[in-house]
């Protein structure tokens, strides 16, 4: 059973990333692609776009996964195991974002060639530094984050896509698939803090690190023309 100081750590940690949470949605919304799927001027091009850009960043999620759970060491066994099973669980996900760009009518080719933008570029490089340092715990907090966004955004969005631009299910698998997976992912986020708390240095490092994952998945996000 856990013991009180545990609790209120737990507790108190999740209360400071919902306020990054929050502020983080509110970043994505004020981006010109999100005001456009929001205000009904969602076009195809904006779709395409939309998932080239996402494409590396879901390729590199379960490359960091890996790397966090290779330095992680022997007094956290189980998050190492944790991480790795959602690593495995996730390391073919692009495929399945592909899958959607041609049932949309993209070309494989291009979405396959595409280079990563500059938001892009700096998440995928502050999520492998993170990976690489000994016992990254603060990964939980880019986590909390990225799942954070497929549990509460992706399907509405999915939908959103699939009414405006008259997709089949095909066309927006990904993003439902999403939607529903990433719920339960959230819920196992709470155990994986209890495994790492308590700890103030443990504690304050997984709000920073969601906190700069925010705003550069924003970043991303922010630099998809639309």
């Amino acid at each position: 059973m856990p013991d009180s100081t545990q609790v209120d750590q737990v507790a108190d940690t999740l209360r400071k990333l919902a306020v990054v949470f929050t502020d983080f949605e509110q970043r994505l919304e004020a981006t010109p692609l999100i005001r456009k799927l929001q205000r009904g001027r969602f076009e195809l091009t904006d779709y395409h776009s939309f998932l080239i850009n996402l494409r590396q960043q879901v390729k590199d999620g379960a490359l960091w996964m890996s790397r966090a759970a290779s330095n992680i060491g022997e007094d956290h066994l189980e998050l190492r195991s944790t991480l790795m099973r959602h690593a495995v669980t996730e390391h073919r996900d692009y495929r399945l974002l592909e899958t959607d760009f041609v049932a949309a009518g993209g070309e494989l080719d291009v979405i396959r060639r595409a280079p990563k933008n500059i938001g892009s570029e700096a998440l995928s490089a502050w999520m492998f530094h993170e990976a690489s340092r000994p016992d990254p715990f603060g990964l939980l907090g880019a986590m909390w984050i990225i799942e954070g966004l497929g549990s509460i955004k992706a399907r509405p969005w999915g939908e959103k896509v699939k009414a405006r631009l008259n997709l089949p299910d095909e066309a927006v698998r990904f993003l439902l698939y999403h939607g529903d997976n990433d719920v339960e992912h959230m819920e196992e986020f709470q155990e994986m803090l209890r495994m790492v708390l308590p700890d103030s240095a443990v504690a304050e490092r997984i709000v920073t690190t969601a906190r700069v994952t925010a705003r550069l998945y924003s970043l991303q996000i922010e630099e998809i023309s639309a």
